[in-house]
């Protein structure tokens, strides 16, 4: 009987100690992620990056010295509260995903890396062209990765997409909603490299647009109710 009874208790004891090995582990892992990301007093590469990437899109002011300081973190907060990110001054994996800044920290692979960035490219095509042609779907993608090629314009999807002032469906909060396959399709044949746009880096609505400015753009197509343009 008492052979019996230290067997459970030693039993019992072991459970404990994982458990407790467990809370350990995943405190210690939580703690590390969250050093991991680019807040106030970081300093290194990854701030220098944020810095430059901020500065170019007019969010960011002071020196890029890589260093995170209080003018940076204003930055952040400037650009995560124009994007429609949680505003918290802490360039955490959303927010460098926004920028188009690859993280340690976020553990992503190529292959959830690119799942994201059709999902990402998918919502800006419901939010800007739902309704619109298949083809008209798939050339407002292949906008954005022409910018993305264009040494105008940040170098990554979701820096293109969330640059300052670059697409109504940012601005106005449809970038939020939930994407249909159609518009998943069409995301991922842009991505493909199937351009109906002819090598476009604009669109507008002729029947809406009163910006001067693109209506003086060399137009390359109409596709429904979307001029393309160079």
């Amino acid at each position: 009987m008492k052979i019996k009874q230290n067997k459970r208790r030693i039993f019992m004891i072991g459970i404990m100690t994982l458990s407790i090995l467990s809370i350990i582990c995943y405190i210690f892992l939580k703690n590390n992620e969250v050093e991991a990301l680019s807040k106030y007093g970081s300093r290194g590469n990854e701030v220098t990056q944020i810095q430059t990437k901020l500065k170019r899109w007019g969010y960011y002011n002071g020196n890029i010295d890589g260093i995170y300081g209080s003018q940076t973190q204003e930055a952040v907060r400037y650009f995560q509260r124009k994007n429609g990110l949680t505003v918290d001054g802490i360039a955490g994996p959303k927010t460098l995903a926004a920028m188009g800044i690859s993280s340690s920290s976020s553990g992503s692979t190529s292959s959830s890396s690119n799942s994201s960035n059709v999902n990402l490219l998918a919502r800006l095509i419901y939010g800007e062209a739902r309704g619109e042609p298949y083809t008209g779907q798939v050339a407002v993608g292949a906008v954005v990765m022409n910018r993305v090629k264009s040494s105008s314009f940040p170098n990554s999807i979701s820096g293109v997409i969330y640059q300052s002032g670059a697409f109504d469906a940012v601005k106005d909060g449809q970038i939020n909603l939930t994407p249909d396959s159609t518009a998943k399709k069409a995301a991922q044949d842009a991505i493909n490299g199937w351009d109906p746009s002819y090598g476009a880096i604009y669109y507008f609505n002729p029947s809406t647009a009163t910006n001067k400015w693109i209506w003086s753009r060399p137009m390359t197509v109409t596709i429904g109710r979307h001029r393309f343009c160079k």
